[in-house]
């Protein structure tokens, strides 16, 4: 081989293992729940051993409705922060799954039992933002001690009166202490915190774009999602 082609091939080499790896987006449509309700769903990997799983809920009308359209995977809701961060929780360590905002345990349990028998007992916990917390809250207990957490970020007001003092399953809040949506008020995690003891992370910083209840206003995390996702995570796998 004439020694340029050599140094060229090791140098593309190189930059092969140097680059990072890119995240997978699979869809899911084979489970079905007790009910044989088809429950569909975008799993998010990067190469590794699992050690945990996320399933993301997105805000707003909680639509992902992810579908096949020639040979293309389209869905909903991929603006939304927990959607459009899906490929930052992956990271080989953990899988993400996307899929519509359900207060209905079984199909929860849909998507947990698929989990299972791919990456094996892991602990998984369940994330909304903004409307989606309603769901996060709803399931609070139907799947205390099942789901091992809860993440709720820019939580509706009704957050302030979750008590999970009691429950097995632990539980986060997640604010933008700028979050200026009237419905996900800061002060509303804040009082969760004090009251209940909570556990909280509070962001700042970024940058805020239209609707203050919209995906890219600081309610969205803009502009800082690797900090927040790198904070949950970090959460979520302490001892």
């Amino acid at each position: 081989m004439n020694p340029r082609h050599f140094l060229c091939a090791i140098l593309l080499l190189i930059g092969c293992a140097a680059a990072p790896a890119l995240a997978r987006d699979e869809l899911v449509t084979s489970t079905r729940s007790a009910s044989g309700e088809p429950v569909a769903y975008i799993l998010t990997s990067k190469p590794g051993t699992p050690a945990y799983a996320v399933i993301l809920m997105p805000g707003g009308q909680g639509r992902v409705n992810p579908r096949m359209e020639n040979g293309k995977l389209v869905f909903a809701g991929g603006g939304n922060f927990l959607i459009r961060s899906r490929e930052l929780f992956a990271d080989g360590r953990f899988v993400a799954v996307s899929t519509d905002a359900s207060s209905t345990p079984e199909r929860i349990l849909t998507i947990m039992r698929d989990l299972e028998g791919r990456h094996g007992k892991i602990p998984i916990y369940l994330i909304g933002t903004s409307r989606s917390t309603e769901v996060t809250m709803a399931l609070a207990k139907p799947l205390d001690g099942i789901a091992a957490g809860f993440v709720h970020t820019s939580s509706m007001n009704g957050i302030a009166g979750l008590d999970p003092s009691g429950l097995k399953s632990r539980h986060l809040i997640v604010l933008h202490a700028m979050d200026a949506c009237r419905v996900t008020s800061p002060s509303a995690g804040m009082a969760s915190h004090r009251k209940y003891g909570t556990e909280l992370i509070e962001m700042s910083g970024g940058t805020s774009t239209g609707d203050d209840c919209e995906a890219y206003a600081h309610h969205g995390y803009n502009g800082i999602e690797q900090q927040t996702v790198d904070k949950i995570k970090a959460w979520i796998a302490k001892p």
